[in-house]
C-alpha cells in the first residue's frame, strides 16, 4: 500500500538502493544485503522469551524514552526494519521520539526520508564523528527522561521495552540491556540467544559472552529475574538521562567504535550504579565478522587508542595486565585523559580493585 501523498513512500525509499545484478551482496555492509532487501519491513519474528515472561506485570505509568539510533551508510532495508520493529512492538506512549543520528552517510536521504514516519527525527553530522560522539549528540537533543540506545541493524521483540524501563524506573542508577538475539548475517534468520550468558572480558579488553557463574545461577530461582553483568556489549541499553549526564556521558575523545563499552561499564559500576541484563527483554542484532566501513586510523589502532584510554583512567595498577596482554598498545598515543581522570575524582568513584573483588572476581 502506498501511504498518503505527504507520507512515507516505502517502495520508493527501498527501490532506489537495490543491488545491481552480479554485485557482491556482502561487500557494502558485511552482511547479505540481498536477503535483507527481500524481507518485509515488518516481518514477524518468533517471541524468544521464557514463557514466564508473558505473565510478568509492569507499571502502567512507565516513563517514555527517547530512542537513539546512530548509523553510517546502513542498508536502507535494515535501517527501516529497525525503526518499524520499534514502532510495531512498542506501546506508542512509551516512545517519545526516535532520533536517528546519521554519521555523515554518503546519501543524506537515507535518514531524511525516514522523518516522514511519525516520531522519527533525523540529526546529520557534517563530518564523520563515530558512534561515541554521535550517541552523545543524540542524547543532548533527546527530550525524554530515559535514553534507549540501539544499533541500526536490530529488530526488537515483543514487550522488549517495558521490562527495561521498569528496572530503571525502580532505580535510576541501573543501566540495563536486553538479551541480544542473533539475526543471521547470511540469511537474516532470527535465532534465540542463550538466556544464561553475561558480558565478560579478558585482560586485553576483548569482550566475550560467558556463562553466569554457578553461584549466581543457583541463586536465580526465577528465570525472569535480572542478571548482573560486569560489562555490557554496548550496542543496546537503557539509561536514565540525568544519570547518563551525571556520570559524564561518554569519553568523546574515543574514535569511531570499540572499547567504549568497557569505559562505560567500569564507570557505571565504580561510580555508584549497576549493570544488568533483563531476560524478558529480547532484541535481535546482526552480528558481523568484519567492519563494513573504514576507520580513519585503521580498526586495530582505533581499538587500541580507545581501550588504552579506558585502562589509563579506570584500571589503576591493574593496567599493567592490559599492557601485558596487549603489548602492541605500549607507546601508542591516546590523547589526554586529564578531564576523565578529573571526572573520576569528582564523582568519587571506587577503585578497580573494588570492581574486581565485588563485580568481576572471575577475571583471572
Amino acid at each position: 500500500e502506498k501511504n498518503s501523498r505527504r507520507g512515507f513512500d516505502e517502495k520508493a525509499y527501498l527501490s532506489s538502493k537495490v543491488l545491481k545484478a552480479g554485485e557482491d551482496p556482502y561487500r557494502q555492509h558485511a552482511f547479505n544485503q540481498l536477503e535483507s532487501d527481500k524481507l518485509s519491513s515488518d516481518r514477524p519474528i518468533r517471541d524468544t522469551r521464557h514463557y514466564r515472561c508473558t505473565s510478568v506485570r509492569y507499571d502502567t505509568d512507565l516513563p517514555a524514552t527517547s530512542l537513539i539510533i546512530t548509523f553510517h551508510n546502513e542498508a536502507r532495508s535494515t535501517l527501516l526494519r529497525t525503526v518499524k520493529s520499534v514502532l510495531n512492538r512498542t506501546p506508542p506512549s512509551l516512545i517519545q521520539e526516535i532520533i536517528l543520528v546519521d554519521d555523515f552517510s554518503s546519501d543524506p536521504e537515507d535518514c531524511q526520508l525516514l522523518t516522514k514516519i511519525p516520531k522519527v527525527k533525523c540529526l546529520r553530522n557534517t563530518r564523520r564523528e563515530g558512534l561515541i560522539r554521535s550517541r552523545v549528540r543524540g542524547a543532548e537533543v533527546a527530550t525524554a527522561d530515559i535514553l534507549t540506545f540501539l544499533d541500526s541493524h536490530c529488530e526488537v521483540n515483543s514487550e522488549w521495552l517495558q521490562p527495561m524501563l521498569q528496572r530503571v524506573k525502580e532505580d535510576y542508577t541501573r543501566v540495563v540491556s536486553p538479551i541480544i538475539d542473533v539475526i543471521s548475517l547470511d540469511n537474516f534468520a532470527y535465532l534465540a540467544a542463550s538466556a544464561d550468558l553475561r558480558g565478560g572480558f579478558d585482560w586485553s579488553l576483548h569482550f566475550k559472552w560467558e556463562q553466569i557463574p554457578i553461584e549466581q545461577k543457583m541463586s536465580r530461582t526465577d528465570p525472569t529475574q535480572s542478571i548482573r553483568t560486569p560489562v555490557i556489549a554496548g550496542g543496546i541499553f537503557v539509561i536514565d538521562k540525568s544519570w547518563f549526564n551525571h556520570l559524564g556521558k561518554y569519553d568523546t575523545q574515543m574514535d569511531i567504535w570499540g572499547g567504549e563499552n568497557f569505559e562505560l561499564s567500569f564507570r557505571v559500576w565504580m561510580c555508584g550504579g549497576s549493570l544488568e541484563i533483563v531476560p524478558c527483554s529480547r532484541v535481535g542484532h546482526v552480528f558481523r565478522k568484519r567492519h563494513p566501513y573504514e576507520f580513519p586510523e585503521g580498526n586495530a589502532l582505533t581499538y587500541i587508542k580507545n581501550t588504552k584510554r579506558t585502562a589509563e583512567v579506570w584500571m589503576d595498577e591493574y593496567k599493567q595486565y592490559y599492557y601485558e596482554a596487549r603489548p602492541s598498545a605500549i607507546g601508542k598515543s591516546f590523547g589526554s585523559v586529564a578531564d576523565r581522570v578529573e571526572l573520576r575524582r569528582k564523582l568519587n568513584c571506587k577503585s578497580f580493585q573494588w570492581y574486581l573483588e565485588n563485580v568481576y572476581p572471575e577475571l583471572k
